[in-house]
């Protein structure tokens, strides 16, 4: 199983977007995907048409009381599933603040939850974290082993990156060894200006300069796949669907089918790698 992160602290750069497509689309390519919406805007749950009412289990409930995964998991589609946010998650930063452990609950309840069986059997899981570098996020960052970093093709994209590459790298020394950078992917991306190509190429200079042995970047790619963008991407969530079931045909289904085949392509990468160390 691969678990993946999906986060930047700046707000606005696509994170929500591509936890909620790319986990879509995986699960059209037959993978069974579990997102976890660990924002408390409730982005991603709105995306895939859940609203959780007042009283209802959430992740809320997960993080500060006893319920775990399982009591709150919803089908949203074929092989796609959901564990649900909802606005009080944002009192959980305050709540949890004199909790020993803190940082670990999430890693957790999905340990409890895996040993729970076949319902709990996942190819992915994929976490939208809010934007900023709170206890959620920390959260999220010890219980998975990979973080996606999408960033706009903005003259700011960089701005505040190396703050957001030593919280990774403090949680990977602290908390989670096993945590890395894998991927940076550029959204709202517009081929034809000179802007987006010059941010694409910073990019790639910036890792390169910052790439040393061990570190957990030093086997970061940027995706090929280019987000476009696309006014299908943001008409889908307001009909609670992903682009892939809203306008399968759009530019921006294409783009996360495309993401998909590349992260597809990096587990069968893995794979080879294991099989050849064993």
């Amino acid at each position: 199983m691969r678990s993946i992160a999906v986060m930047n602290q700046k707000g606005g750069v696509g994170k929500t977007t591509t936890a909620v497509n790319l986990s879509a689309a995986l699960s059209k390519a037959g993978k069974r995907v579990f997102v976890i919406d660990l924002d408390p805007q409730a982005h991603a749950s709105l995306h895939l048409g859940i609203v959780v009412r007042d009283g209802e289990a959430s992740m809320y409930d997960v993080l500060t009381g006893d319920r775990q995964f399982r009591d709150v998991r919803q089908q949203v589609g074929e092989n796609l599933y959901l564990a649900p946010a909802h606005l009080d998650l944002a009192a959980a930063e305050m709540e949890l603040a004199g909790e020993v452990g803190r940082e670990v609950i999430l890693r957790d309840k999905l340990a409890g939850d895996q040993a729970t069986g076949n319902d709990a059997e996942f190819d992915y899981i994929v976490i939208d974290c809010p934007p900023s570098l709170g206890v959620l996020t920390i959260n999220a960052l010890t219980m998975v082993r990979e973080v996606f970093l999408p960033l706009q093709p903005h003259f700011l994209a960089l701005h505040g990156l190396s703050k957001l590459l030593r919280t990774i790298e403090m949680v990977s020394q602290r908390l989670n060894p096993q945590l890395r950078l894998s991927g940076v992917l550029l959204c709202m991306y517009d081929a034809n200006t000179r802007l987006a190509n010059e941010v694409s190429d910073d990019v790639n200079a910036y890792f390169e300069k910052e790439r040393r042995p061990g570190c957990i970047w030093s086997e970061a790619k940027a995706f090929s796949t280019r987000i476009r963008r696309n006014i299908r991407l943001a008409e889908a969530p307001s009909f609670g669907q992903s682009i892939l079931t809203y306008a399968p045909t759009s530019n921006g289904a294409e783009d996360y089918r495309h993401l998909a085949e590349e992260v597809l392509a990096m587990s069968a990468g893995q794979a080879g790698t294991l099989r050849r160390a064993a």
